[in-house]
C-alpha cells in the first residue's frame, strides 16, 4: 500500500482476526498481507482486543483536540472519585486475601498437630 494512504478499518479487522484464527506471528501477518511495520499489526490487536472490532474504525491519525479530553483515540481516564473508590477496594480486598491465607494456616497448622496428637 503507497505510504500515506491510511488502512480501511475493514482491512485492519481483518488482519487482526485472520492472525489469531490461524495462530501468525506479527511479523508473518505484516508479511502476508503486506503492512511494512509488525508494529502497526501490534497497535491494531492491542485496540482490537481493548475496544473490540469497532475501536479499529476510529481515525486515530494526528492530535486529539484540547476538548476532547483524551489522548489519540484513547479512554479518558477515571473520574477522581471512581478511582479512590476502586483503590479502596483494592486495598479491602488484599486485606481479605491476607486474613484468609492466615487462617488457612492456621486451621492447616491445627489439624497437623492433632494429628500428630492422635498418633
Amino acid at each position: 500500500m503507497p505510504k500515506g494512504i491510511p488502512f480501511t478499518g475493514e482491512f485492519k479487522q481483518k488482519v487482526v482476526e485472520a492472525m489469531r484464527m490461524h495462530g501468525l506471528a506479527y511479523r508473518e501477518a505484516a508479511r502476508k498481507f503486506e503492512i511494512p511495520n509488525h508494529g502497526i499489526i501490534m497497535k491494531w490487536e492491542r485496540i482490537y482486543l481493548e475496544e473490540g472490532p469497532e475501536g479499529l474504525f476510529v481515525d486515530r491519525r494526528g492530535r486529539a483536540s484540547a476538548d476532547s479530553g483524551t489522548r489519540k483515540g484513547r479512554k479518558p481516564k477515571l473520574d477522581k472519585k471512581v478511582e479512590e473508590d476502586l483503590i479502596a477496594e483494592n486495598q479491602r480486598l488484599r486485606a481479605e486475601i491476607d486474613y484468609l491465607k492466615k487462617l488457612n494456616a492456621l486451621v492447616t497448622e491445627r489439624v497437623q498437630r492433632e494429628k500428630k496428637h492422635k498418633s
